[in-house]
């Protein structure tokens, strides 16, 4: 098999290991729009509880993903890496449970929630933190399809869990006293986080011979380089922790509790039409990063990275010209109360800075490859503070569109500082010619579609056809090579 069908293969299963369990959590978005008591300020206080646990979960990471991969593929010895990077994080994890439960005053207030929601996020975020070197090791040793089938599945049994809090437990209560002494009135938001706990619980179980079968041995030396590659990936991590999800905490914070926590519940709802765009770049990267570290040393690396990114905005342009084309009847299916449907302006705007933000992960190969993981840092910090700074000076006139525009110029400087700066680093032979123009084209296409003919179908399918025309004329051979398979 070809290097590039292998790399597309493997990222189509990977795809699929992140597409349908979020098809599946598409449900999850109609179930607490529609059903969830207290509409978009109960939904904004869910997802600002999320946006809490994106950030620690960065944090229960520390960069030793990344460091697993590098080392994973310079080291001969197999075992040493595992043992050292599933010890280092089994300590860390039980630290930090240990600390959160000692220190629950400070962390509340920081956190501003309430004392019954600590236990769930603390432990959701302990067995997620468990099984990060379990999946990584998957990926590095290329079983894409058993770590699709486990990511499937423990996403199933969290949309199937919220399904039966919210919608069938409480009829149940009604009809059985086992049911009803489960039932817990204006207890919904608790719910979905219980029913999240579990599929995390679930998928640590599953993963438990893991840890039977490793050698429990840290490998100081070993540890000591892993940490020092993983800090400016766990720095980059936290800006983009800040730049996906401090918006939503935020408002909250600019605007005040009521208004904050319903903006942030209609902008969080309408964010989620931009998952298409998260999902394609999410799986390209999973597919992609082993591939990078593993072909470094490839003659032809520089060129055959080159082609992977053009690729990419092939694919992404025409992602976001569709998404936007049926944003209208996607919002109808997806988010079911027209009390959200205002947010909807922002939708364009998270779709392009998401596609920003894969296009930046694709040109960072540069720093990881080469060990310049401190540039990666730097950009992101550099995001973090633009994401800030946009969302402080935007929130008070503009609210969630202030905060949407902010992630646009966080994701978009990020991605071209990382061209910039790769151009010394590690030249890759980029066809910007043809890049700008699917960025130019896509991008007039949206807004024509979108913000000038306010979704007319008249307008808009045309247009979506005519940049499909043009992909199939610039491409239609590579395109054909690649797919045949």
């Amino acid at each position: 098999m070809g290097i590039f069908q292998k790399l597309f293969k493997q990222t189509f299963i990977y795809g699929l290991a992140t597409v349908l369990p979020r098809l599946f959590s598409f449900l999850l978005i109609i179930v607490h729009t529609k059903y969830l008591i207290g509409g978009r300020v109960a939904f904004g206080r869910v997802s600002i509880l999320f946006s809490w646990i994106l950030v620690f979960n960065v944090i229960l990471a520390y960069g030793m993903e990344t460091s697993f991969f590098r080392f994973w593929n310079i080291d001969k010895y197999k075992d040493k890496v595992i043992s050292t990077a599933s010890l280092s994080i089994l300590i860390s994890t039980l630290l930090f449970v240990f600390i959160s439960f000692f220190a629950q005053n400070p962390i509340l207030s920081l956190l501003e929630i309430d004392r019954e929601f600590l236990v769930y996020v603390v432990l959701i975020l302990a067995f997620d933190a468990l099984v990060i070197i379990p999946f990584a090791s998957l990926r590095a040793k290329e079983r894409p399809m058993r770590y699709a089938l486990l990511k499937m599945v423990g996403v199933i049994i969290n949309v199937v869990f919220n399904i039966f809090f919210l919608i069938f437990l409480p009829g149940l209560a009604t009809y059985s006293e086992f049911f009803a002494s489960i039932y817990i009135d204006d207890f919904q938001v608790q719910y979905i986080f219980i029913a999240n706990m579990i599929a995390s619980g679930f998928t640590l179980l599953v993963m438990l011979p893991f840890y039977v079968k490793i050698k429990y041995r840290l490998d100081k030396e070993l540890w000591d380089k892993m940490i020092r590659y993983g800090t400016p990936v766990l720095i980059s991590g936290l800006a983009f922790a800040i730049n996906e999800s401090f918006d939503k905490i935020l408002l909250e914070w600019i605007l005040g509790e009521e208004k904050g926590l319903s903006d942030s519940g209609a902008y969080a709802a309408c964010y989620k039409l931009a998952l298409f765009m998260t999902l394609f770049a999410t799986a390209f990267r999973m597919g992609i990063e082993p591939f990078f570290f593993s072909h470094a040393k490839e003659k032809n690396a520089p060129i055959t990275y080159a082609t992977i990114t053009q690729y990419f905005v092939v694919f992404g342009s025409f992602i976001l010209v569709a998404v936007v084309t049926f944003s209208d009847l996607l919002k109808q299916f997806m988010i079911r109360k027209p009390e959200y449907w205002e947010a909807m302006v922002v939708v364009p705007i998270i779709l392009l800075a998401n596609f920003c933000l894969g296009i930046y992960h694709n040109l960072s190969v540069w720093y990881k490859i080469t060990d310049r993981t401190k540039f990666g840092a730097f950009i992101s910090v550099i995001g973090a503070i633009l994401t800030l700074l946009f969302n402080f000076l935007l929130i008070p006139k503009y609210s969630y569109v202030g905060s949407a525009i902010a992630t646009l110029v966080a994701y978009g400087s990020m991605m071209i500082l990382s061209w910039y700066f790769g151009r010394k680093y590690y030249p890759i032979p980029y066809n910007l010619k043809k890049i700008g123009a699917y960025l130019i084209i896509s991008i007039s296409f949206s807004i024509l579609s979108f913000y000038i003919f306010e979704s007319n179908y008249l307008i808009s399918i045309p247009l979506l056809l005519a940049f499909l025309v043009i992909l199939y004329a610039s491409e239609k051979n590579q395109l054909k090579q690649i797919l045949k398979k």
